[in-house]
């Protein structure tokens, strides 16, 4: 395509795909700052933070601050077992052994099947196994099922480009196998597991299809917000939006944050 009118039409389809993806965000964040009388669309009836403070109080219908506070803490739980479960494969499967193909298949396979039938067959075992589902415990198990193979493919793809040759030279040195672990390899695959760590964290935090059946009683926040959206519901759903979006933010700030004192500290 021809130089400069090509670059301006491939700069304006960018623009519009960036708009496409990021308007209805920006049109949430909008809308959570209607007045107290105001409605769920344009115009705004007034500009206040009258919904953020009805945020996390009881609703009509449906609690935020219960849920929300239960989808953090799996979230956090699902975190931390993807990184140290998938950290912890990628440095078995950097060698054969018996079996190997078949675990990996089997994680994988996790990803081809329906998250909802995922979900309907864990639910089911716990009721065939006489437990009590929960979000705790099958929902953790369920999405655990989707956030570990992602984290099991980064690493073996960090471990596939892994150069041996430092870990060699950290032995040939004295350094033990978790010296040479804890101070070659872990600062060197760091950006990755804190890749997974943020993978994970918002996989879990908005999954829905295999909490769905597995969560028991208690709704995390996106079986709640499917519950607010079937009922007659307030801007305050726009405000949840905000602060899901701001936290998510503020999650990823963090997690770069933390890597750069890491590479400083290294």
């Amino acid at each position: 395509m021809p130089g400069r009118f090509g670059r301006g039409l491939l700069t304006a389809l960018f623009g519009a795909f960036v708009l496409f993806l990021y308007g209805p965000t920006l049109t949430i964040m909008v809308l959570s700052f209607q007045g107290p009388d105001g409605g769920l669309t344009f115009p705004m009836n007034g500009v206040s933070l009258h919904w953020f403070g009805r945020l996390f109080e009881q609703q009509a219908v449906g609690d935020f601050g219960a849920s929300v506070t239960r989808s953090l803490i799996l979230a956090a739980l699902v975190t931390a077992a993807t990184v140290v479960i998938s950290l912890s494969a990628g440095m078995a499967f950097r060698r054969r052994f018996t079996g190997s193909a078949l675990l990996f298949y089997l994680t994988i396979s996790s990803l081809i099947l329906p998250s909802i039938l995922v979900g309907l067959g864990i639910g089911l075992s716990f009721n065939q196994a006489e437990l009590e589902p929960s979000w705790w415990g099958s929902a953790l198990g369920a999405q655990l099922t989707w956030t570990l193979p992602f984290g099991l493919l980064i690493m073996l793809a960090v471990f596939n480009r892994f150069d041996h040759a430092w870990e060699e030279a950290a032995r040939d040195l004295g350094a033990t196998s978790w010296q040479s672990f804890a101070h070659v390899v872990l600062p060197i695959v760091a950006p990755s597991v804190i890749g997974i760590a943020l993978f994970g964290f918002t996989l879990s935090f908005d999954e829905f299809a295999r909490t769905l059946l597995t969560a028991g009683t208690d709704n995390t926040l996106p079986l709640e917000i499917l519950g607010m959206t079937t009922t007659v519901t307030t801007p305050v759903l726009y405000a949840l939006g905000s602060m899901s979006t701001l936290l998510s933010f503020l999650v990823i700030g963090l997690a770069l944050l933390g890597l750069l004192r890491y590479r400083a500290r290294a």
